[in-house]
């Protein structure tokens, strides 16, 4: 056995492996989008196993409430930005194998040349509209793409897009999904997640990659597996094996305006902009920072109040419902002076330079 195959004898000797299959892993290109929950755990076995080439795309940092579920950080990686430290921690992990860092959001203007360069896709996205992004561009380009998403205590996990025999593709995200309302489906930050859970998850998505390259075993395609963390049990819904779906261009992105909380608390201090919070009832009940309280989904009915000449920061738990919001207004008025919270009070909550 070559020395460089060393560290992977005990998966050369499965029953059908040997260092050809371990080769194919060598020589393969693996893309993971999301350093988060999902992609570290994907991550990190993807290079534990031996993936020649693989990128990590995540334009986010680090901060103290990722880490009970994000197990490449520490809290001495807080500000630090997530692609950068991960592709240094896995490649400490394993030095034979090349890692990418893609720092950037990924948006319809450059996903498909993030793609290009890659064999298969991991979707670790934690938000509705990166993940129907990926989905499309998956398709357009003929590249397979590794589902997984995690709520509570429900994982799911499927295959999109693989090329059947006869030349026709696979589902899809959208054939499951066609649409989703983004603004009415809480993310893990505010419904809660339990940290085993992002690990089975990561873990089954790693092992998808691997069988796919490997050309082993039986892939999620053509349906999902939905997991109970809390029952352990699972089942496997079968969507058809053929997509129904017609994907002919990507949707554009709509670029969202942030502002930090450092710019925010400066700001304030000056009467420079006006706070809007735009979470539920009981949330505003519980904490909250001052401003006027417009729920999500009133925003549309007050939408008027966003045309004034005052600069408007909207917030929320997260920042992602807030994002939402700034979408849908900037939508309406493309004028409009607002902002979204970066990381909404849970970075508001967090230890601060200024502080």
């Amino acid at each position: 056995m070559p020395a460089d195959f060393t560290r992977y004898s005990c998966q050369i000797a499965l029953p059908g492996f040997g260092e050809s299959t371990q080769k194919l892993l060598q020589q393969a290109k693996v893309l993971v989008v999301g350093a988060g929950g999902l992609g570290c755990p994907a991550a990190q076995y993807l290079a534990a196993a031996g993936i020649g080439a693989l990128g990590i795309a995540d334009f986010d940092t680090v901060s103290i409430s990722n880490l009970h579920r994000q197990i490449l950080y520490t809290p001495e990686d807080v500000g630090l930005k997530k692609a950068v430290i991960a592709c240094d921690r896995l490649q400490k992990q394993n030095p034979g194998i090349k890692l990418v860092p893609h720092d950037v959001k990924i948006t319809s203007d450059n996903v498909m040349s993030i793609i290009q360069d890659y064999d298969i896709v991991v979707d670790g996205t934690d938000n509705f509209d990166t993940r129907y992004l990926l989905n499309d561009a998956a398709v357009l380009s003929g590249k397979p793409l590794v589902y997984g998403a995690i709520y509570q205590f429900e994982g799911q996990v499927a295959v999109w897009n693989i090329q059947n025999e006869d030349g026709t593709r696979s589902p899809n995200y959208r054939d499951l999904f066609p649409e989703v309302d983004a603004t009415q489906i809480p993310n893990c930050a505010e419904g809660g997640v339990i940290p085993t859970l992002a690990g089975i998850i990561g873990c089954m998505q790693a092992n998808e990659v691997i069988k796919y390259i490997t050309k082993t075993g039986e892939l999620l395609a053509e349906k999902v597996l939905i997991l109970d963390a809390q029952t352990l049990q699972s089942r496997i819904i079968k969507i058809g094996n053929v997509t129904k779906t017609q994907i002919k261009k990507l949707a554009q992105t709509v670029a969202v305006p942030t502002i930090s909380v450092i710019e925010l608390k400066k700001g304030l201090a000056t009467n420079k902009f006006e706070l809007i919070d735009v979470r539920t009832d009981r949330e505003r009940e519980e904490f909250d920072i001052g401003g006027k309280h417009i729920p999500l989904d009133e925003i549309e009915r007050n939408i008027d109040q966003f045309g004034s000449d005052t600069v408007k920061v909207l917030y929320c738990a997260t920042g992602k419902r807030s994002g939402e919001a700034v979408k849908l207004i900037k939508l309406r008025l493309p004028n409009a002076l607002i902002f979204s919270l970066e990381g909404g009070l849970r970075s508001w909550l967090e230890p601060t330079p200024s502080d």
